[in-house]
């Protein structure tokens, strides 16, 4: 839908989001600590080896409790280990003090101080936190628990000015991404490999071609979307959406751009989308690869011609797996739109790539019921997890659909005056779920019949066939439940499974039939 979109906000992302954590060996500008009190941090090459990256640590002496600060997004855990090592470089022969200081924990403020002395590097120096101060007081403690600020101080009290060095601040933790999928879905569902010269499959992809806002498209978008080979086809096992300069009337409007936008015949809840595109050259065009409620009530929607369409955008959810076009060039970006955050409100984040007109990266969203992560060429950078999960925040426990375009203009800003045409060159489109989530290989048996649904405590199963055996799954694909039955005729006791929604498998001879089971 698109109405409004995300100029209002600037939020820009480095592919090593998670590199705000410990280990911290300083090969990323992320890890970049805040100097306090008159202290300088910055990065510099190691003197004995140039490869390497190291941290300086400046103090100038004009007070005795300069010192350096980091926020981690991945807490320091004293539980799963209490010692933390890194490795020093001294200008000069003199002796000195380093305070490892733990802050914004749980539990209070701890601090070990080592000393060292000589010229160079001294590596592996130990800060045990088995026997730490506790930073109020002084007294000894063994520190126990999760710390989100490391803070260091070089010659704490003693008012020293002096440049050092530190490398290789390590707790015994692996650095990992915030932003992993919290649920592996492997099994294709739907796809389209665009492996057939010539038009769209019309099986898999619709034309939305009649725009809803008065004959045209929303957010001053400047173009019609066709249903022309022109504007869609296959060449090559690659789908081209190809934006053109072309005097257009269609819907009694007039445009100066022709293009197209494809919604897929296939709607599913959770699952991992990945599209393998590279994007159209020019200022002001404006590729998405997206999804929608299959509820919109968009006029001239695939879903909303089928009888679908009852809710209002954004209340039907929409999710932006990449947009090129609404911030600088090569960086792209995604985002959610819901009732609690739509438009310039919403929630998003933005990559920079290489070159995203001649290089393809895999585009792709992983969404289970618990979060929606977005991933560049099987990275994530941004996940959106709201902590309170309603029809405001999180319209996301219905079906949604795939949409494929590219807009002209508007929030893209003036299309350049030289462009003629581009395309967005998809090589595929791959939907994955969990195996008892997948439509696939299910058998559609008519004949079965499964009701109430849906239900408090139980479901009566009829069936013209003899079933075997029911299994239930969760949406995550865990067993919740299995039963005999040789028989054709039934009845589960759903009492003691918690509401949510199921996926109930009744497997007979040769054949296995899912039925979407809600317990309210």
């Amino acid at each position: 839908m698109k109405r409004i979109l995300l100029l209002t906000l600037v939020c820009v992302t480095s592919p090593f989001l998670f590199s705000q954590q410990m280990p911290i060996d300083f090969s990323d500008t992320q890890e970049n600590f805040t100097g306090f009190s008159g202290s300088g941090f910055s990065f510099r090459d190691d003197p004995d080896d140039t490869s390497n990256r190291v941290g300086q640590f400046f103090n100038d002496g004009s007070t005795a409790s300069q010192g350096f600060f980091l926020d981690l997004n991945r807490e320091i855990d004293l539980d799963f280990q209490k010692t933390i090592s890194l490795s020093f470089y001294s200008f000069d022969p003199n002796a000195h003090t380093i305070t490892l200081k733990l802050e914004m924990g749980a539990n209070p403020d701890v601090e070990v101080t080592q000393n060292v002395s000589g010229a160079g590097w001294t590596d592996g120096i130990v800060f045990d936190f088995a026997n730490a101060m506790l930073s109020s007081d002084g007294s000894t403690i063994d520190a126990s628990g999760t710390y989100n600020r490391l803070t260091i101080f070089i010659d704490v009290a003693t008012a020293t000015p002096g440049t050092y060095l530190i490398d290789d601040i390590d707790d015994g933790s692996t650095e990992t991404n915030p932003n992993d999928p919290d649920v592996d879905y492997d099994v294709l569902v739907w796809s389209d490999e665009f492996d057939t010269d010539g038009p769209v499959d019309s099986s898999k992809w619709y034309h939305q071609t009649f725009g809803p806002n008065g004959g045209q498209w929303f957010n001053g978008e400047l173009q019609h979307y066709t249903d022309s080979q022109t504007n869609s086809f296959v060449s090559g096992g690659f789908l081209n959406i190809v934006a053109k300069r072309e005097t257009i009337t269609q819907d009694g409007v007039t445009l100066d751009f022709s293009s197209a936008r494809l919604n897929s015949k296939f709607a599913f809840t959770y699952g991992r989308v990945d599209v393998r595109a590279r994007l159209p050259f020019g200022n002001g065009t404006w590729p998405a690869i997206w999804t929608l409620g299959k509820n919109i009530n968009e006029t001239g929607a695939y879903w909303q011609t089928q009888g679908f369409g009852t809710t209002t955008w954004p209340a039907c959810g929409e999710i932006d797996i990449m947009e090129h076009g609404l911030h600088g060039t090569n960086e792209v970006s995604s985002a959610i739109h819901t009732p609690s955050g739509s438009g310039g409100s919403a929630p998003f984040e933005t990559m920079m790539l290489n070159d995203v007109a001649n290089e393809f990266h895999v585009y792709s969203v992983n969404w289970s019921p618990n979060q929606i992560t977005f991933l560049i060429d099987d990275v994530g950078f941004f996940t959106y997890d709201p902590p309170v999960k309603d029809a405001n925040t999180w319209p996301f426990d219905l079906e949604q659909f795939l949409l494929l375009n590219i807009a002209m203009g508007g929030f893209a800003g003036p299309v350049d005056a030289g462009f003629t045409e581009s395309a967005m060159v998809i090589d595929y489109v791959r939907v994955y779920q969990s195996a008892p989530l997948s439509t696939a290989e299910f058998t559609n048996d008519l004949s079965l019949r499964v009701y109430p649904n849906p239900t408090t405590d139980r479901v009566n199963l009829v069936s013209d066939n003899l079933m075997d055996e029911a299994v239930l799954y969760n949406v995550l694909g865990k067993e919740i439940m299995r039963r005999s039955l040789g028989q054709t005729r039934g009845t589960l006791d759903l009492s003691q499974v918690a509401k949510g929604v199921y996926f109930l498998n009744i497997f007979g001879e040769n054949t296995r039939t899912v039925k979407k089971v809600v317990v309210q």
